[in-house]
C-alpha cells in the first residue's frame, strides 16, 4: 500500500475532502508563512540596538535592512520550479532548516558582515517556504471549499505577518538583547521539521524535464536590479544609478522572457501564463500589492512623525487595523461558495481599497481614528483580493506546477510592493515638497524627518512654526498619494470585474 506522506508525483484530480490531517497540516504550514512574512519587518525596533553592539556602516546597515528581501524576491522563481522537481515538502523542510540555522546564526553575530550573510541565508530559506506552502495548499485541498478556506486563511496570515513583526520587534528588544528577535524562529521552524514529515504529503511535477540553470542567474538579474532601483528612489531621487539599475533589469527581463520561449525545458513554462485567469491574477496581485505598501509607508510615519508617538507605541497602534484581517478572507470564501461572482467579489475587494485610501484623502493632523478606519479596511480589501487571486491562480494552473505558479504570485507582490513605494511614495514627496515654503531650510524641503531634526535645533517658536508647517506638508502628501491610490485601484476593480467573470 503507498503511504500518502510518500508520494511523489502529483496528487489524484478527484475533489476529496480535507480531513483532520490536512488541517492540521495547515496550522503547521502556517507556522513558516508568519515568520517568513514576519522578518520584512522584524528589525525596525532592533536597529538601534545592532546598531550600538555591532557599528555597522551606513553601508552595512542597509545591507543589514535589505539583504533578506532582495534575496528572497530573486530566487522566487526558481525556489517554485524547483520544488516541482524535487518535491515542495522537501524543499520546505530544507528551507525551515536553512531558516533556523541562519536564525541562530543571526541571533549570535559578532560582527557586521555575519549579520548581513545570516540575513542572505534566512533569504534563501524564504524564498523556498513561501512558494512551497502555498503549493502544498494546492496539492492538500482538492475541493474548491476547502482550498478557498485554506487560503484564506493563508492570505490572513501573510498579511498580519508584517505588521505583527515590528511589534514583536519592539517588546523583545525592550525586555531582552537585540538577537532574541531571531530566535523565535527556532521553535516554530522546529516544530515544522518534527512534525512536517507525518502530516504533510511530498508531491513533484511526476515529468519535469531537464532544470534550466541557465535561467537562474536570468531571473535574478531582471528582478533584483529592478527592486533595488524602485525601492531607492523614494528616498535618494531619480539619482541616475537607480535609473539604470532598473533599466538593466528591464533589459535581463526581456532576456529572460526569451529564453522562456524558445528553451525546451523552461523555468516559466510560457502556457502557465495563458491557463485561464492566471495573467490577470499576477497583474491584479501587483496592483494590490502596490496598493497595500504604498499606503503602509505612509501610515507609519504619519503615526510616529505627525501625531508625535513613539515607535513602539505606534507599531501597537497599527496592529488595530489586522483584528480584521482573519475575518476577511473567510467570509470572501464563504461569498464565492454561496455562488457569487468571483471577478465581482475581487472588484469589491478593490473597491474596499479604494474606500481606505478615500478616508486616507479626509484625514487632518490629528486623525488617528480615521486613518486607523483607513487602513484597516485597506487591509480587509487587500486580503479579499489576495486569497480570490490567489485560488484562482493556484486553480487555473496545472497542479504539477504549483510550486512555479505559487512562486510568480508571490514575485508579483514583491514588484508591487516596491513600486508601491516608488510611485506612491514619489507623489507624496512631490507634493510635501511643493507645499513647504521655500524660505524653509533646505533639508526641511526635502522630509519631514529633516524638517524635525531641523526644527529640534531651532528655538522655541520658529522650531513649532516649521514643525507644523512640515506636518501639515506631510499630510497634504498624503492626501495625494491617497488620492492617486484610490483612482488606481478604482480602474482595477473595472479591470477585475471584466476580465475575471465566471473564472
Amino acid at each position: 500500500m503507498t503511504n500518502p506522506t510518500s508520494s511523489t508525483t502529483a496528487p489524484p484530480t478527484t475533489n476529496s475532502l480535507a480531513g483532520r490531517r490536512e488541517w492540521a497540516a495547515l496550522g503547521v504550514l502556517m507556522l513558516p508563512l508568519l515568520l517568513v512574512s514576519m522578518d520584512v519587518s522584524v528589525l525596525y525596533f532592533a536597529l538601534p540596538a545592532i546598531g550600538a553592539d555591532l557599528a555597522p556602516s551606513g553601508t552595512q546597515q542597509l545591507w543589514i535592512l535589505d539583504v533578506y528581501g532582495f534575496v528572497l524576491a530573486g530566487l522566487l522563481m526558481t525556489m517554485g520550479a524547483l520544488g516541482d522537481r524535487i518535491g515542495r515538502r522537501r524543499l520546505l523542510l530544507f528551507g525551515a532548516a536553512a531558516f533556523g540555522g541562519a536564525s541562530l546564526l543571526a541571533a549570535y553575530a559578532d560582527s557586521a558582515g555575519t549579520l548581513i550573510a545570516a540575513r542572505a541565508v534566512l533569504g534563501i530559506g524564504g524564498a523556498t517556504l513561501m512558494p512551497s506552502t502555498m503549493a502544498l495548499l494546492r496539492t492538500m485541498f482538492t475541493d474548491p471549499g476547502q482550498r478557498a478556506k485554506a487560503i484564506g486563511l493563508w492570505s490572513g496570515v501573510m498579511t498580519g505577518g508584517i505588521a505583527l513583526g515590528s511589534v514583536m520587534s519592539g517588546i523583545l528588544v525592550e525586555h531582552f538583547w537585540w538577537g532574541s528577535v531571531f530566535l523565535v524562529n527556532l521553535p516554530a521552524m522546529g516544530l515544522l521539521l518534527l512534525l512536517g514529515p507525518f502530516l504533510l504529503p511530498e508531491s513533484r511535477n511526476p515529468s519535469p524535464g531537464r532544470f534550466d540553470w541557465p535561467s537562474v542567474p536570468l531571473s535574478m538579474a531582471a528582478v533584483l536590479p529592478v527592486v533595488y532601483g524602485v525601492k531607492e528612489i523614494p528616498s535618494e531621487g531619480w539619482h541616475p544609478l537607480y535609473v539604470v539599475s532598473v533599466t538593466v533589469g528591464l533589459l535581463f527581463a526581456a532576456l529572460f522572457v526569451h529564453r522562456q520561449r524558445t528553451t525546451g525545458s523552461p523555468l516559466i513554462p510560457p502556457a502557465l501564463l495563458k491557463g485561464h485567469g492566471f495573467t490577470p491574477a499576477l497583474v491584479l496581485n501587483l496592483v494590490a500589492s502596490l496598493a497595500m505598501m504604498g499606503s503602509a509607508i505612509f501610515t507609519t510615519q504619519y503615526l510616529q512623525s505627525v501625531l508625535g508617538m513613539s515607535p513602539l507605541a505606534a507599531a501597537l497602534w497599527s496592529l488595530l487595523p489586522s483584528v480584521f484581517i482573519g475575518v476577511a478572507g473567510p467570509v470572501t470564501a464563504q461569498l464565492v461558495q454561496r455562488g457569487a461572482d468571483r471577478g465581482y467579489v475581487v472588484a469589491g475587494g478593490f473597491a474596499a481599497m479604494a474606500a481606505g485610501f478615500v478616508l486616507l484623502a479626509l484625514i487632518g493632523t490629528d486623525s488617528l481614528w480615521l486613518v486607523l478606519t483607513g487602513a484597516g479596511v485597506l487591509a480587509c480589501g487587500m486580503v479579499a483580493i489576495m486569497s480570490q487571486l490567489t485560488d484562482l491562480a493556484l486553480t487555473g494552473a496545472p497542479v504539477e506546477r504549483a510550486g512555479t505558479a505559487s512562486s510568480l504570485l508571490e514575485t508579483a507582490a514583491e514588484f508591487g510592493g516596491a513600486l508601491g513605494m516608488a510611485v506612491l511614495g514619489s507623489i507624496g514627496t512631490a507634493v510635501y515638497r511643493h507645499e513647504m515654503p521655500a524660505t524653509a531650510p533646505a533639508g526641511a524641503r526635502e522630509t519631514l524627518g529633516g524638517a524635525l531634526a531641523t526644527a529640534s535645533r531651532l528655538p522655541g517658536p520658529a522650531g513649532e512654526a516649521l514643525t507644523r508647517t512640515a506636518r501639515e506638508a506631510f499630510t497634504g502628501g498624503m492626501q495625494g498619494a491617497a488620492i492617486a491610490g484610490a483612482v488606481l485601484l478604482t480602474l482595477a476593480a473595472a479591470g477585475a470585474a471584466a476580465t475575471l467573470r465566471r473564472s
